[in-house]
């Protein structure tokens, strides 16, 4: 028996690839030899529309829900995502957080709709470990818009206690074979962000 306990809930929207970023850290955790429970809310997926997926982790897991204020990790895709999730942390949780902004159409076109134009910093209002990515910026790097996922789970790899080399055969698994090299490459870039490290 291990005292592993996390739960993480992921947060983005249609087409970010929310759903093989769960499908990632959930094969890890198996593989480690953990149980793993997982709920998602596809809504509207394929038309912009948000998209989470809850993941419990542990030796035994009971419920795939996460509470309210019960989420150990908080990793969003887009910036006011993750600010419309922060109730379901806990007071010690960590977010991280891509910096990416994608404007709903709604709010654009409707004065009575509002986009939080500082919701980054807002975040850090309401909770010490806000780790703010520039997920976009390092993905155009890359070469690749389609790597934010990859990147964000390099970035939570840091804060768990799988080995490297697991993360990295299950990239080699779930990915495609023409971009298992950028996308583990997208990986280790989110690994070398560390909490002290992080700038908006």
């Amino acid at each position: 028996m291990s005292d592993i306990n996390y739960s993480i809930l992921i947060v983005g929207v249609g087409g970010q690839g929310v759903l093989l970023a769960s499908e990632i850290l959930s094969e890890v955790a198996m593989n480690f030899g953990l149980d793993v429970k997982k709920s998602e809310v596809h809504g509207m997926s394929q038309r912009g529309g948000i998209v989470s997926s809850h993941i419990k982790i542990a030796d035994k897991v009971y419920s795939p829900t996460i509470r309210y204020g019960q989420a150990d990790f908080l990793i969003s895709f887009e910036q006011a995502e993750g600010l419309r999730a922060m109730d379901w942390m806990k007071k010690d949780g960590a977010a991280i957080v891509s910096t990416t902004k994608l404007i709903p159409a709604i709010v654009t076109s409707k004065k009575e709709y509002n986009y939080p134009l500082n919701a980054i910093e807002t975040m850090k209002t309401k909770a010490e470990k806000i780790i703010a990515v520039k997920a976009d910026t390092l993905a155009a790097e890359l070469g690749n818009p389609r790597l934010v996922n990859t990147i964000l789970m390099g970035v939570l790899s840091n804060f768990m206690v799988f080995p490297l080399e697991l993360w990295l055969d299950v990239i080699r698994n779930r990915v495609k074979s023409k971009f298992v090299d950028i996308n583990i490459e997208a990986f280790n870039k989110g690994r070398e962000i560390k909490l002290s490290s992080v700038e908006v």
